[in-house]
């Protein structure tokens, strides 16, 4: 019988290339979720750290608490409908032959968001409050056989931030705010690996995509950040707010779970793709936003904001592997800041009725050249319409509706052993939203 013949040299080069395709979602751009007010919804999030209209100005603005006389409870619940699709453009392997599979299917995962915030007025000056929400969340999935799974099937992040909080009015006009966010972040990822590739690079008698494993990673941390938030009241009729959150820094520790083909398991024989831990850092950004509140007449509002957020803390991928034999890996991101700007309008019909819409434009953290699989998506348009129904003074209940145009994004990440993804993701997103808000 022929004794089989592995050439090791190139096996942990392609170790490192396959695993940290896997690990990418961690710090994909753009999955900030806007959705913590449903009031702020109707307006497309425009001008929400000047409106304080509820509690929910705890994530806004913390300095909008002095706004309140009464003690209050919000609660909400968004669902969310993501839509994305996939175009192949000519995808191929290594050896420059197709990669074979279909286009993924509907990517976008439906998710429901809920928030809780609470508010008490401890006297005419001093306000606390706190916030229980969901800062960052993504989820997609494709089919476990399309054309990109050596760089995603299924990729989910969740988070659950406690955001206690205290504000003070300094002058009849002047209020300052500040809170502690106390935030959990969960990921979870996998991908398809190429073993018949990988095999056949290192003397196995392996073809390319015939013989496929599967990776999954999953991680957690706890980690802390605070806000800031000073608000300006020149008249009764306007508000001028301004408002900051601290980057979180989150250590995301877990592990990597192999399934390896058994054609292809004498690659474990010295180490490679067993299970093992495995970490990443995850750096989510701080945000400044300067936002204006105007009534011009009883009836009507306009709002407006500005938003940076501070997306280039993302300048390269680290990640690191508990096992010895699995070489870091490290990939230039090049995020850039963004800018997001938005405008809305609120008419009162009644003393019980009032409509709300807006519009806003959030641009993308990356360029096409930068795009993945994880977390397609281009720059995102956001209209907004709401409405609020006060059946009583203690009790106010709050609808919103925002559609998120996202612009086509075009992908060709290539990579030594997934080959290369090349084609066009189209998207967009519905959200609904319903609040309660409670006051006594």
């Amino acid at each position: 019988m022929k004794q089989l013949r592995v050439n090791w040299s190139l096996v942990p080069i392609l170790v490192a290339l396959t695993v940290t395709s896997t690990a990418k979602i961690t710090f994909a751009g753009g999955f900030a979720l806007n959705e913590q007010s449903v009031k702020s919804m109707g307006n497309a999030f425009a001008g929400s750290a000047a409106t304080a209209d509820d509690a929910s100005t705890i994530f806004y603005n913390p300095a909008g608490l002095t706004r309140f006389t009464d003690n209050s409870i919000v609660g909400a619940s968004y669902a969310i409908f993501p839509t994305v699709s996939f175009k192949n453009q000519g995808s191929r392997i290594v050896t420059g032959a197709p990669l074979s599979g279909g286009n993924g299917g509907e990517a976008g995962v439906d998710i429901v968001v809920p928030n809780l915030y609470a508010a008490w007025s401890v006297s005419d000056r001093i306000k606390l409050g706190i916030g229980i929400n969901v800062p960052f969340g993504l989820a997609t999935k494709y089919n476990s056989d399309w054309v990109g799974r050596y760089q995603a099937v299924e990729s989910k992040l969740s988070t659950i931030n406690i955001n206690p909080t205290v504000a003070a009015k300094l002058t009849d006009n002047f209020s300052v705010g500040a809170g502690l966010n106390i935030q959990y972040a969960e990921a979870t990822l996998s991908n398809a690996i190429d073993f018949g590739l990988i095999g056949r690079s290192a003397g196995l008698p392996t073809q390319p995509q015939q013989a496929d494993g599967f990776v999954k990673v999953t991680g957690s941390d706890w980690s802390v950040g605070y806000n800031l938030g000073v608000m300006y009241e020149p008249t009764k009729t306007t508000r001028i707010g301004l408002s900051y959150r601290s980057p979180i820094t989150q250590d995301i520790r877990g592990n990597a779970d192999f399934t390896v083909p058994g054609s292809a398991r004498v690659l474990t024989a010295r180490g490679q793709f067993t299970d093992t831990g495995a970490k990443a850092v995850l750096n989510l950004p701080d945000t400044l936003s300067l936002a204006v509140y105007q009534q011009l007449n009883p009836r009507l509002a306009i709002v407006g904001d500005v938003t940076w957020t501070n997306w280039s803390r993302f300048q390269e991928l680290r990640v690191e592997f508990d096992n010895p034999v699995q070489a870091d890996k490290v990939q230039p991101e090049n995020w850039d800041d963004t800018y997001r700007f938005g405008v809305g309008l609120n008419y009162a019909l009644n003393d019980s009725l009032t409509l709300r819409t807006g519009v806003t434009y959030d641009p993308s953290p990356f360029s096409n050249e930068f795009s993945t699989a994880r977390l397609p998506g281009g720059d995102r348009t956001l209209i907004g319409f709401g409405a609020s129904y006060r059946p009583s003074k203690s009790l106010n209940i709050d609808f919103g509706y925002t559609h998120v145009f996202v612009a086509d994004n075009f992908i060709n990440q290539s990579n030594s052993t997934d080959g290369t993804l090349t084609g066009k993701f189209e998207g967009s997103v519905d959200v609904v939203g319903l609040q309660i808000n409670w006051q006594f």
